[in-house]
C-alpha cells in the first residue's frame, strides 16, 4: 500500500501541491504516477515566471516506459524549478514526496487548492481505480 502524506492536496493526474506558505506551492507527483510510469529519466521544466491554468500542461517527464505531460493543479505564476533536477532527475524516483518536487507555483486562485482531494480522498480516489 502506497503512504500518501499529509497536509498536502492532490489531483486526480496524482499531481501533489503542498503550500509552503499562504502563497507558494511546492509541486510534484505522487508514488502512484511514479508507479505507472517507471523510472524517471529527464524532466522537462516549466519556465520561471511563466503564468499557467489549472489543468493545462506544465512540464513533461520522460522515463524508460513512456513520456507525459504535466498538468498544473492549479493556476498561478512558476516561482522556481527544482534545479537540483536538471542534473539528477532520477531523484524523482527515490523522493518524490520530497526531494523530488519538480516546480514552486505562487499560487493565483486559492480556491483550486481547496478544491483538489485532501489525503482522504485521494486515497478513496486510489481505491476506487483512480487511473493516470
Amino acid at each position: 500500500m502506497i503512504k500518501i502524506p499529509e497536509g498536502r492536496r492532490y489531483s486526480s493526474r496524482h499531481i501533489w501541491i503542498e503550500m509552503d506558505d499562504e502563497f507558494i506551492g511546492r509541486c510534484g507527483i505522487t508514488e502512484e504516477c511514479l508507479a505507472d510510469l517507471g523510472y524517471i529519466s529527464f524532466v522537462d521544466f516549466p519556465e520561471v515566471n511563466m503564468e499557467i491554468r489549472a489543468g493545462e500542461k506544465v512540464a513533461r517527464l520522460e522515463s524508460d516506459i513512456d513520456l507525459i505531460d504535466l498538468p498544473a493543479p492549479v493556476s498561478g505564476v512558476i516561482a522556481e524549478i527544482n534545479s537540483e533536477l536538471e542534473t539528477s532527475p532520477t531523484t524523482i524516483n527515490r523522493d518524490p514526496y520530497g526531494d523530488g518536487w519538480i516546480y514552486r507555483v505562487e499560487v493565483k486562485e486559492p480556491v483550486e487548492f481547496l478544491d483538489l482531494m485532501d489525503q482522504n480522498e485521494y486515497d478513496d480516489f486510489l481505491i476506487s481505480g483512480g487511473d493516470i
